[in-house]
């Protein structure tokens, strides 16, 4: 007789239950990326919305930077950190590949055994590590999550590509997902253009320092190696995400079983202003609807972007516990991920 697997004992639904967020303490104006492109603060904001970005420090490594939003979302969650039992960051700017820096994080923040791993999808890395969670807890193998989106983008940044010196910024935010007697983080609608891959990439792959031949890696002004750095076709990425993530996110309504106007929050991936604009129009998202429009001050931050915006509209009122909020990452890959929650 084959023998039968007993059911997954996990809760009903699952939660977002607390947030947090950390933003290095440099604030870099445009006048300062100016010195190393020919542009202008006028070009920046009317070209992405952004003002100023925030760049971490030598002492705001990856490892600081999470280790301090975890703790404010713990705590705002109402557990302690002994009650984690999973950890996922989402991130494209951890140096190592291996092993996780989940894995550190969740032993230097007392979590113990819990399980943890990294996730590398790019800006929408936030998406698919709620998305995990969420099935963590319904499914019964963690009881509470901690998803963290970190970057560390200045590192990924050169300051000579007049397309992409002004766009990153720096930050850390965080959740924590648990248990929930009714729904409150919707289905994902989520997936990849790998035929697109190629529009938002690292300008060189590590292995390509291996070979014994550099003359065909990007050096700067004195000859010397340039590090790796994040390039994008800035024309081509515009297009996709204003017509295409309008269709995902309104996908993700339906799925929800909500309209525009059941919503009180629209947190969309804090890439470009016009973007954000756009997908607001296309949405025809009514008046009352709070839009996260935190890229003004901190840049993009790609996983660390919706739970930043997130952590500042319920700091400043904004938004409140218990408001509907449709949430939605895009970017290298190209991947895309979003979902409707009830913000804690």
């Amino acid at each position: 007789m084959t023998a039968k697997i007993k059911p997954a004992q996990g809760s009903p639904y699952a939660r977002i239950l607390g947030v947090g967020g950390y933003r290095p303490t440099r604030v870099v104006p445009n006048e300062e990326i100016l010195k190393h492109i020919d542009s202008s603060d006028e070009w920046i904001r009317s070209r992405s919305g952004i003002a100023t970005r925030h760049w971490a420090g030598p002492e705001e490594t990856l490892a600081e930077m999470t280790l301090t939003a975890a703790g404010k979302a713990v705590a705002d969650a109402g557990i302690t950190a002994d009650q984690i039992d999973g950890v996922i960051i989402a991130t494209v700017s951890h140096f190592k590949q291996t092993p996780a820096i989940a894995t550190e994080i969740a032993d230097r923040m007392g979590a113990g055994k819990a399980a943890a791993f990294d996730v590398n999808a790019g800006c929408a890395g936030f998406g698919y590590g709620l998305t995990l969670a969420k099935g963590m807890v319904v499914e019964g193998s963690s009881k509470y999550v901690l998803v963290v989106g970190a970057e560390r983008l200045s590192d990924l940044t050169d300051l000579t590509d007049r397309s992409t010196a002004f766009l990153f910024g720096d930050g850390v935010g965080a959740v924590v997902v648990g248990p929930s007697e009714e729904p409150a983080i919707g289905p994902t609608v989520w997936g990849s253009e790998g035929d697109k891959a190629d529009v938002i990439s690292q300008t060189v792959p590590w292995d390509d320092y291996r070979v014994g031949d550099v003359s065909e890696l990007p050096v700067d002004e004195n000859g010397e190696l340039k590090f790796p750095a994040l390039r994008q076709e800035g024309q081509t990425v515009f297009r996709w995400a204003v017509f295409e993530m309008a269709k995902v996110a309104q996908q993700a309504l339906d799925a929800a079983g909500l309209a525009p106007e059941d919503l009180d929050v629209f947190i969309p991936h804090q890439a470009n202003m016009r973007i954000i604009d756009s997908m607001v129009k296309t949405l025809k998202l009514p008046e009352h609807v709070t839009v996260a429009r935190d890229v003004e001050t901190t840049g993009n931050t790609s996983a660390a972007s919706i739970p930043l915006a997130m952590e500042r509209l319920l700091a400043t009122g904004q938004a409140k516990s218990g408001d509907t909020a449709l949430v939605i990452g895009f970017g290298a890959g190209l991947v895309y991920a979003a979902t409707v929650v009830t913000l804690p």
